[in-house]
C-alpha cells in the first residue's frame, strides 16, 4: 500500500498548472497510470472483489482512498470512521489517490466490477480533473462517462454521485468545480437510479472554505486545502447518511455516535 507521504506528494505535484484539455477525450478515454503501486492496488482490489459480495462500493480518488488510513491521532484515524459507518455494510473501498475520471474508467474496464451486483455505488471523482486544468465541461463529461460505465456494468445498482468537494486550491478550480456540480445536479435530477448530492456545506464556514478541516496546510505547507482530515470525513459520511442508508435498507448512523 502506498504511503500517506506519497499521497500528499502526488496531490501537491498536481497543483502545478497543466495545459487545458483539447477535448473531452482527456476525461472520457480510459487511461492507466504508470505508477507501480497503482497497478498493484488494482490487482489487490480485483482479488478482494473476487472473494466478496459487496453491498456497497466507494469509487474515487485520494479522498476515498484515505478511508483506509489508521492512526493513533483521532484527526487522522480515517479507518475508525470507515469502520463505524461502513464496517457492517459489506463495503469495499475503490479509491485510488491521484485518480481522475479516465483512470477510474480504465479500472472499471479492467475487472473491478466483474461479477458484482452491489446495492449502492458511491462515486466521488472529478477534483483531479479540474486540478489538471480540464474545463468544467470536460470534467463533467468524464464523470458522466464513469456513471454510464457503472450503469452498463451494474444496471441494478443505485448510484450516488457526490459533488466535487470545496477546496482552497485556486479561484479558477473552485469556479470550475461549482459549474460541474450545478451541471451534475441538473443532469441527474430526474434519474431514478442516480442521485446527485452536493455536500459542500460540510466544509464551509461563513460561506468560505474552512481550511481548518483539511490536512494539507498542516502536513505539507504551503499546501492548498484539498484533503479533509478524518473528523471532517466523518462529517461528510454523516451528511451522506440520509441518502445512503435508505438505499441500503438501513437506519442512518448518527454522528457523533450515540453511547450505548
Amino acid at each position: 500500500m502506498v504511503d500517506r507521504r506519497l499521497f500528499l506528494a502526488s496531490a501537491l505535484a498536481m497543483l502545478a498548472p497543466w495545459p487545458a484539455a483539447a477535448s473531452d477525450a482527456a476525461a472520457t478515454v480510459p487511461r492507466a497510470r504508470p505508477d507501480p503501486w497503482w497497478h498493484e492496488r488494482h490487482r489487490q482490489k480485483c482479488a478482494e472483489l473476487a472473494t466478496t459480495r459487496p453491498r456497497l462500493l466507494f469509487i474515487g480518488d485520494s479522498i476515498t482512498h484515505d478511508f483506509e488510513l489508521a492512526s493513533s491521532a483521532r484527526a487522522y484515524d480515517f479507518r475508525a470512521v470507515w469502520d463505524y459507518f461502513y464496517g457492517d455494510r459489506q463495503a469495499v473501498n475503490l479509491g485510488f489517490s491521484g485518480d481522475a475520471t479516465a483512470n477510474v474508467l480504465w479500472r472499471l474496464d479492467h475487472g473491478e466490477l466483474a461479477g458484482l451486483a452491489p446495492q449502492v455505488a458511491v462515486l466521488l471523482i472529478g477534483t483531479n480533473n479540474t486540478i489538471q486544468g480540464q474545463s468544467a465541461d470536460t470534467a463533467l463529461a468524464g464523470i458522466a462517462a464513469v456513471v454510464a460505465s457503472l450503469r452498463r456494468a451494474v444496471p441494478r445498482t443505485a448510484i450516488i454521485v457526490v459533488g466535487i468537494l470545496p477546496s482552497a486550491v485556486s479561484a479558477a478550480k473552485s469556479a470550475a468545480d461549482a459549474a460541474v456540480n450545478a451541471a451534475l445536479a441538473q443532469r441527474y435530477a430526474a434519474d431514478g437510479m442516480v442521485q446527485f448530492v452536493d455536500l459542500k456545506s460540510v466544509f464551509l464556514s461563513g460561506g468560505q472554505v474552512d481550511t481548518g478541516l483539511f490536512m494539507d496546510p498542516r502536513n505539507s505547507p504551503p499546501g492548498a486545502a484539498l484533503h479533509p482530515d478524518a473528523l471532517a470525513q466523518a462529517r461528510l459520511a454523516a451528511a451522506l447518511e440520509p441518502t445512503l442508508a435508505p438505499l441500503l435498507g438501513d437506519a442512518p448512523k448518527p454522528w457523533p455516535p450515540v453511547a450505548p
